[in-house]
């Protein structure tokens, strides 16, 4: 055990079945302790599933007592390891799942205060019903859930538009690591009385703080709304075509998407029932989405761009969703790509962030660096072209197995990120540390920054029980 944890035995596990509910308690299954990607295969002495926050409080003050460790765990969708421990099998699992309620939905303070285990989709659904949106959207929107998304503070498909899911929150509710409960849940935008609390838990991943509820920004609902798929015949084309985007379309502009051809092979080797659009010649494309209220003539703007971009030989070809259907019909391409990656299996997958404008810089060093190492090997490039968010992604020749290349692995990742931090960016952009990049961020971060999170860290959680191995080493 890391720190002189200690194990969760029979009598610790007893006083939290009194404490919480014997059907609370329960044995780990195989769902808990894996992540998508297969790379971690976690353990745990049990897995808790507290009702409320005060299950939750009484628990970490159990964990306290006994000096237990304890991670977090949400949807379990998250990529970077966070939630699986892979060499601590004492400690327990809180499972957030049943605190699954929305507590207010106020449409005119545009607030929703959901608990920390409510499915995003369902967030959204709630919002909806009472005429506004909540507008953080990402592929596993269906099982991801609110606790662990505002931990990893995730970004996804609107972020040019509406931030990450840091700017969508206006306040917490977290169970500490003594067990105390902070009461953060404020309704206002403006609220500067002290530190920040709110943004220190909110991206910690669980190691600072167990997010229990969230008061949530609403926004109003989309009235006009137009998409588009778009061939460009390179990143500096797509580049101007944001650009001249924002000039025409201005903020209306939620989601700029862009896409290499090999995701669409992907899709088309691995899952063949996915509709595609027509065929593009080029080795890029871009979707785009813009929304407005209602009479703003915004689809009429969006065919005027497409004009003026073929017209300036940054667009060959475009295809403009007619209905709704078609709409959902070029959203399901882009999200099944990361799905399509998992079936393929990566040898070394990265989420990094570089200044939009060195995209092309980072694109055209990395490439043939990779391929000095194995000149068969394929790259799948996609991410939110308006953040410089790139999901670069390394994987095995047709026919072959990562397991083939994982002498490589390591080399591949580090001629990435060494690449991203040369060009001043994250190797963290939405992900998260967890347990995968720890490694990474004593590497890339400076002395500085490093020496200030263990202050924080040690402030918080002196005992090191809140997600340890996660995010920083300590002593």
């Amino acid at each position: 055990m890391t720190s002189g944890l200690n194990v969760a035995d029979a009598e610790i596990l007893a006083q939290m079945a009194s404490a919480i509910g014997a059907d609370s308690v329960l044995k780990p299954d195989a769902r808990y302790l894996e992540e998508p990607r297969g790379r971690y295969h976690g353990a745990a002495a049990a897995v808790l599933l507290p009702k409320t926050t005060e299950d939750v409080a009484h628990l970490m003050r159990i964990c306290s007592e006994h000096r237990v460790g304890v991670i977090p765990y949400a949807g379990g969708t998250g990529l970077v390891g966070g939630q699986v421990s892979t060499d601590q099998p004492g400690l327990v699992l809180v499972s957030f799942e049943r605190l699954n309620r929305i507590r207010v939905i106020d449409p005119d303070d545009n607030v929703l205060i959901a608990e920390a285990g409510m499915v995003l989709a369902d967030v959204q659904a709630a919002a909806s019903r009472v005429g506004r949106r909540f507008p953080l959207s990402l592929a596993s929107e269906g099982s991801a859930r609110i606790g662990g998304l505002l931990g990893t503070n995730a970004g996804g498909l609107n972020v040019l538009r509406y931030g990450n899911a840091r700017e969508l929150c206006l306040g917490v509710e977290a169970v500490l690591s003594d067990g105390s409960v902070f009461r953060g849940l404020k309704s206002v935008m403006k609220d500067n009385m002290g530190y920040d609390i709110r943004n220190l838990l909110i991206g910690s991943e669980g190691t600072l703080g167990l997010i229990t509820a969230a008061s949530l920004r609403l926004f109003p609902a989309v009235q006009e709304r137009a998409t588009a798929w778009m061939a460009v015949a390179s990143v500096r084309d797509a580049l101007e075509l944001l650009a001249l985007s924002r000039d025409i379309l201005g903020g209306t502009i939620s989601a700029f998407e862009l896409m290499h051809i090999q995701g669409f092979d992907f899709l088309a080797e691995t899952m063949p029932q996915i509709s595609q659009p027509p065929r593009f010649q080029t080795q890029w494309a871009v979707l785009a989405e813009v929304e407005e209220g209602s009479g703003s003539g915004l689809e009429a703007r969006f065919e005027r761009l497409l004009e003026l971009a073929m017209e300036r030989g940054l667009v060959a070809d475009g295809s403009l969703a007619q209905s709704e259907a078609q709409r959902h019909a070029f959203w399901n391409v882009r999200e099944s790509i990361p799905e399509a990656n998992r079936k393929i299996g990566s040898i070394s997958s990265h989420d990094v962030s570089v200044p939009p404008s060195r995209i092309e810089e980072f694109l055209s060093r990395a490439k043939p660096a990779l391929e000095a190492l194995n000149s068969d090997i394929r790259i799948n490039c996609f991410g939110h072209l308006g953040d410089g968010n790139l999901h670069y992604n390394v994987f095995p020749p047709l026919g072959r197995d990562r397991g083939d290349f994982e002498n490589l692995r390591s080399f591949v990742k580090s001629i990435v990120h060494d690449l991203v931090h040369d060009l001043g960016g994250s190797i963290a952009a939405e992900h998260g540390v967890g347990r995968a990049k720890v490694p990474d961020l004593a590497k890339y971060a400076g002395t500085a920054e490093l020496e200030t999170m263990r202050r924080i860290k040690k402030a918080l959680d002196p005992d090191g029980l809140l997600n340890p191995g996660a995010v920083i080493e300590v002593d």
